[in-house]
């Protein structure tokens, strides 16, 4: 997938629970000045709504100042929209929504090269791979790699089947050891979906990581992935 750029990839960028596409770029700073010279991020915002539940612990930085800002979720595990990542349930109120977003912002600001995603938007990257994998030349999801923190395989009923089989698509997957949001586990049950993956471990919690062992591993998985990128072209 190229882009207009040929010194960079540009990467769409899909927040967590409870963020938005403006929260979410503020909290990925370090994150960004490491990989800025390899890549563009674009970041968008989910369709859905999140009510507000005070005391609530959400899909955010423990560390990050409160803030009335607007809260917006990829679905709901409860028809009263509520979410939880351990839920098993029937539901995923605004599931179709989302993928109509993401539809239009690849068709409007695309081509990407890649996706990046945090907790549940990563849960979400993972149905769009796997949908992606399924028609790889009849979707709209075009892009060439994934890179998952926090991740974790949903489990509301009607995902399941897009985990039976493997995803191609080269991914980097992004866990901390200490996440009381998402445990180490849950992104762990994720892993045996994908067959071309980098894992990048860290002793922290539910956040992206960006100290100095995490910086290699992201800017070499990105100079592999504008290598790949340059035999395609």
């Amino acid at each position: 997938m190229a882009n207009a750029d040929d010194t960079k990839l540009k990467i769409l960028c899909l927040h967590g629970y409870r963020q938005n596409g403006q929260t979410f770029r503020e909290r990925t700073g370090a994150f960004r000045k490491i990989i800025k010279s390899r890549a563009e991020l674009v970041f968008m915002t989910a369709p859905n709504r999140v009510p507000p539940l005070p005391g609530q612990e959400v899909d955010t930085p423990t560390d990050t100042p409160d803030k009335q800002v607007d809260q917006m979720g990829w679905w709901f595990s409860q028809e009263d929209d509520f979410y939880m990542a351990q839920d098993y349930t029937d539901c995923c109120k605004g599931y179709k929504e989302s993928l109509d977003t993401v539809t239009q912002v690849f068709q409007e600001q695309g081509p990407f090269d890649g996706v990046l995603a945090f907790s549940q938007g990563a849960a979400f990257l993972s149905l769009i791979c796997a949908l992606r994998e399924r028609s790889p030349t009849d979707t709209p999801y075009q892009f060439d790699f994934a890179i998952l923190v926090a991740g974790f395989k949903s489990r509301q009923s009607m995902h399941q089947d897009l985990y039976t089989s493997k995803v191609s698509l080269p991914s980097l997957h992004v866990f901390g050891d200490t996440d009381k949001v998402i445990q180490k586990e849950m992104s762990e049950e994720l892993l045996p979906c994908y067959t071309d993956t980098v894992i990048l471990q860290h002793p922290g919690g539910h956040f992206i990581p960006a100290s100095g062992p995490q910086k290699k591993v992201y800017t070499q998985f990105l100079d592999v992935m504008l290598e790949k990128r340059k035999t395609r072209t």
